[in-house]
């Protein structure tokens, strides 16, 4: 089995990304989807500017990640004395280097949490401008092999993962709770071996929040999820686990699970059980007719942007018109329409 991460393409207006979990830096080897994304085909890169020098560093998402590094990879391409270290230990834990300031930037794929995060930086007397830069989903997978399982509905990934669903060993074992929830769904008679990201991770945060937070308030649980399965900051991990076992379950972000959708089975969500089974793609995310979908962020402290030149090249060549385009042509998310970027541009020069 190969699981594909990404690799840096040779060739013009080609950007990188990096596996999840690694480090990136400047002038080193990156890795990159080889999947086209959501840009229009033959996007022409937009000129970077010239004369960029320093370096800059930026932790946070695995997911915005190779967002990040294909926009430093195209800065470096023309700027040979531009140094950048990107690494991509999770939402939770960019932030927290970022709001301790020893990072200039913390990719997000969720917005900033007010208690823990955000108090935390303005406790540190830290600024900071919140950009979107893309949209992306959130897959449910299966193995391949598993074929009594094809799409689930909020009601189900609740049964199946959420808070009382701990110690459930087989698929059969939610079948109750997933009927009482209104799913019309039979599981099969199959050991539940479910991998996922752990709470670290903004793509652990945003299913809770989009996929479980209204049943769990409704039936007043506060455990965000259960808390027995296989949990991993790292894409790969999550994706081995996948394959590993017929009757797996597990999550990860949209981009990821398309660069391996030949060993994984990406499933339909539907919102309501019975409700309309809507399969994940760069169209239904977009749209927003997928129901686990999310705006992907960074954040960029302002006194370091003041201080640091490369840094404000950096976030500028970020938000030109094309260069996010031309990277999402090997990172299968998808753009922002003209007038959010727009809008996000308008933020950071406000800023």
């Amino acid at each position: 089995m190969t699981i594909k991460t990404p690799r840096r393409l040779a060739s013009i207006a080609l950007v990188a990304a990096v596996a999840v979990g690694a480090c990136s830096s400047g002038g080193g080897t990156s890795a990159a989807p080889s999947t086209a994304g959501s840009a229009a085909p033959g996007s022409i890169a937009p000129e970077a500017p010239a004369g960029v020098s320093g370096s800059i560093t930026v932790s946070g998402s695995s997911t915005v990640e190779p967002i990040s590094t294909g926009v430093a990879e195209l800065l470096k391409e023309s700027n040979p004395d531009f140094n950048y270290t990107i690494e991509g230990p999770g939402t939770g834990d960019g932030f927290k280097r970022f709001c301790a300031g020893e990072v200039d930037i913390a990719d997000a794929s969720r917005k900033i949490k007010a208690e823990g995060e955000a108090d935390v930086c303005a406790a540190a007397g830290i600024e900071y401008v919140e950009l979107q830069v893309a949209y992306d989903g959130i897959t449910v997978m299966t193995n391949p092999e598993n074929s009594a399982v094809e799409c689930l509905s909020f009601a189900d990934l609740y049964a199946l993962i959420g808070p009382e669903s701990t110690g459930f060993e087989n698929w059969t074992d939610a079948q109750a709770l997933a009927t009482e929830l209104g799913s019309t769904l039979t599981y099969p008679d199959a050991s539940l071996d479910i991998t996922g990201p752990g709470e670290e991770s903004g793509t652990f945060d945003s299913f809770v929040e989009l996929v479980f937070k209204d049943i769990a308030k409704e039936r007043t649980q506060e455990d965000p999820s259960r808390p027995d399965y296989v949990a991993s900051p790292n894409d790969n991990a999550i994706i081995e686990g996948i394959t590993n076992s017929p009757s797996s379950l597990g999550w990860v972000g949209f981009a990821f699970a398309e660069e391996n959708a030949d060993v994984v089975k990406e499933l339909g969500v539907s919102e309501e059980p019975g409700g309309e089974c809507i399969a994940p793609t760069a169209e239904t995310i977009a749209d927003g007719t997928y129901p686990i979908s999310r705006s992907l962020y960074i954040y960029v402290d302002k006194a370091k942007a003041a201080s640091n030149p490369a840094l404000a090249a950096y976030v500028d060549f970020y938000l030109t018109e094309g260069t996010i385009s031309t990277v999402l042509e090997t990172v299968p998310y998808v753009s922002l329409p003209a007038d959010v970027l727009a809008e996000t541009r308008s933020a950071w020069e406000a800023r």
